[in-house]
């Protein structure tokens, strides 16, 4: 491959890492997918290629169709509770997220809503919610009829719900709030984690059978605030906290020295906390670790 189409397609990677992420909610099978994609870019006729980013799009989407296929079969034996491979948003790495809806569509609670959906009915999601695409388009890629893909795309938000702002854009009382919540934790403080949390809060934290973790969420402020505060101060000795962007909202970023153990994406209402997917499975924290490498 020249020199030449090597740049060219270093144009379109952020793109494809974006496009591949979201259907498959791994950044390292992402990875693969878009290298998977250059390598088939390098080899390919280049008369074959009038619109390059259309004909990419096209490879990856397919390549992550039959990534899927195998992703559903080994999640149906995950041990414990399945969350996203957490990605690190504030350096613009899932692309623009200036919009509420953009911030959604990378969301981990989005991407868990993903994975009701059948492999083809995700594909149609994205490219039309995150990416634009209009129908004709999408046949294209998939090589379907452009009605099959409205069908496909109705049964998705029957599936998903409609597309809409489901949350709040960071900001620094979130900082603030999520601070306090570590903070409560570590000190064992259940009083204080009880007037941080809605009363509908809910709990999950992905240890993927590597490490502790709760392997079912924990639903409820009252029963999140027992369970933080009981566990709290012995987990948390010796760690050090960040606040970070996760996957387009406020996050926490845990450390033991300069290894990367934990990373958790709050959702909050009203200067409340209603949810925190927590994921400590080592196997999900490499690609936010390299991101996140301390000098």
């Amino acid at each position: 491959m020249t020199t030449t189409l090597a740049d060219e397609f270093e144009t379109h990677r952020p793109r494809l890492f974006s496009l591949a992420y979201r259907l498959l909610g791994s950044a390292e099978e992402a990875e693969d997918a878009v290298q998977d994609a250059y390598l088939r870019f390098s080899g390919a006729d280049r008369t074959g290629i009038e619109h390059p980013a259309a004909w990419l799009a096209k490879v990856v989407t397919n390549l992550c169709l039959n990534r899927l296929t195998s992703a559903r079969a080994r999640r149906e034996t995950y041990v414990g509770t399945w969350l996203p491979e957490p990605v690190v948003t504030a350096d613009g790495t899932l692309g623009p997220l200036e919009s509420a809806e953009q911030r959604d569509s990378v969301s981990m609670a989005m991407l868990v809503l993903l994975e009701r959906l059948t492999p083809a009915e995700r594909a149609v999601y994205v490219l039309r919610e995150a990416f634009g695409y209009g129908h004709r388009e999408i046949a294209g890629v998939l090589d379907l009829s452009e009605a099959n893909c409205r069908q496909l795309y109705r049964r998705a938000v029957g599936r998903v719900g409609e597309p809409q702002a489901r949350f709040e854009a960071a900001s620094e009382r979130q900082e603030e709030l999520v601070t306090s919540f570590i903070t409560a934790a570590r000190d064992g403080d259940l009083a204080g984690l009880e007037k941080l949390l809605a009363a509908d809060a809910t709990w999950w934290s992905d240890g993927g059978g590597k490490v502790t973790a709760a392997r079912w969420p924990i639903e409820g402020g009252p029963g999140v605030a027992r369970f933080l505060a009981g566990g709290g101060p012995k987990f948390t000795e010796g760690l050090e906290f960040t606040v970070t962007e996760v996957n387009g909202a406020t996050g926490l970023a845990t450390w033991a020295g300069d290894t990367l153990v934990g990373l958790a994406a709050f959702e909050m209402r009203d200067g409340l906390v209603t949810g925190v997917r927590a994921v400590v499975n080592p196997e999900k924290l490499a690609f936010a670790w390299r991101q996140l490498a301390r000098p």
